[in-house]
């Protein structure tokens, strides 16, 4: 009973807020008021961050009408951590005040259908990898607890009506996002603005933030990043997270002064067992992934659309997809030829893994994978130059 007063509280919540929403958007814009928002509100960082601070830096006048929308369970966390950016509780009489009546949203997922946008509102989409696993309307078997396929398929084309832009980061990316979400309005084909600084910051920048973020006793860094599996629920709101790998031998691979950075999806952040490992192991779920890979020797991944991101630095990839028979066949399959595209050796089985942990270590990397990454580097890579945040200022006309 108790539960279904609370669920009727938040129905009657949301009705009020709609209606407040529904009366506000009809009042005229204010010039140059931005709301930014990445992943619902979860944090400052991803395509919204990096193009909200070099509207700072190109448009400093409009400073103070830049605001960063967060979750309210985040917002402490993410004002201790952000100091200089303007930020607004999701919800707040300010934050429906600031959405009704903004110049832009920019935005990298995809916002709740009730919650309606001024028709005056430029809707900027940044979104937030390059697809390498199926997405959207190309999913045909949605596994995701509280909707069903024909459900989630609507919703998207929906959503996607609404965005006025959409940036592109590759020509590969273009092509699957205007088919599978359905996007018929203007691509920004500019790379993604959070690439940038993985292009401009320099060595000596790289090693004060390696400091910064693990001390001064690292020699060798590898960050694991796995991508999301949608199966992995134990009921709604709850899910599991196993390490695949044992980590005595992971370290027993790799030489002393190693640290393992795990980068995890933040609904598992809590369920990663590193006991006995406290010291050469660092869960990293809020620092922006961008740091991660910057300080890092070594990328580890599966699946992940990381690995298109991580390239930009020409750094050494090991692909880990211990379930890729289940993954491949089950979820949602793979948008190219996974096994034969990828920039770097990919193995399925632990002693394979151990062993291409040593071979990296000995060599700094993995001899004959040069002719693959570089055809990667040439389908993937071509539009990303450094400037990718400017280019979607100056398009959305701000």
């Amino acid at each position: 009973m108790r539960h279904g007063l609370i669920q009727t509280i938040k129905i009657l919540i949301r009705y009020i807020l709609v209606v407040i929403n529904d009366c506000l958007i009809h009042l005229p814009i204010k010039r140059h008021l931005t709301i930014f928002e990445s992943f619902n509100g979860q944090a400052i960082n991803d395509n919204p961050a990096a193009i909200y601070r070099e509207l700072k830096i190109l448009h400093p006048e409009a400073a103070n009408n830049l605001f960063f929308g967060i979750k309210g369970s985040n917002f402490a966390q993410a004002k201790k951590a952000n100091p200089d950016v303007q930020l607004l509780k999701r919800w707040s009489l300010k934050w429906i005040w600031v959405t009704a009546r903004a110049n832009y949203w920019i935005f990298n997922s995809r916002m709740p259908l009730w919650w309606h946008k001024n028709a005056q509102t430029i809707y900027v989409q940044t979104w937030h990898g390059t697809p390498l696993k199926k997405l959207g309307l190309d999913i045909e078997n949605v596994e995701i607890p509280g909707t069903s396929t024909k459900k989630y398929h609507d919703e998207f084309k929906k959503e996607s009506a609404r965005w006025d832009y959409l940036i592109a980061p590759n020509a590969y990316s273009e092509n699957i996002f205007k088919r599978a979400f359905g996007f018929k309005n203007k691509f920004i084909r500019s790379g993604y603005p959070r690439n940038d600084l993985l292009i401009t910051t320099n060595q000596t920048e790289i090693n004060k933030l390696k400091i910064k973020l693990l001390g001064d006793n690292v020699d060798q860094v590898i960050l694991y990043a796995p991508t999301w599996r949608d199966d992995n629920f134990i009921y709604k709101g709850r899910y599991r997270f196993d390490l695949p790998f044992d980590l005595k031998d992971f370290f027993a691979s790799v030489p002393a002064h190693t640290v393992l950075i795990i980068r995890p999806h933040y609904l598992v952040k809590d369920h990663i067992d590193i006991r006995g490992f406290e010291d050469r192991v660092k869960i990293m779920a809020d620092t922006d992934i961008n740091q991660l890979y910057l300080i890092s020797d070594l990328l580890i991944t599966d699946y992940s659309s990381v690995m298109f991101d991580y390239a930009n630095l020409h750094r050494p990839i090991l692909f880990f997809p211990y379930d890729l028979k289940h993954y491949a066949g089950d979820l949602r399959g793979f948008y190219f030829d996974y096994l034969s595209q990828c920039p770097g050796p990919i193995v399925t089985q632990k002693d394979q893994f151990y062993e291409q942990l040593t071979i990296f270590s000995a060599n700094k990397g993995f001899p004959n994978y040069q002719e693959q990454i570089n055809k990667f580097d040439a389908n993937f890579l071509t539009w990303e130059n450094g400037t990718a945040a400017k280019q979607v200022i100056e398009s959305i006309g701000f």
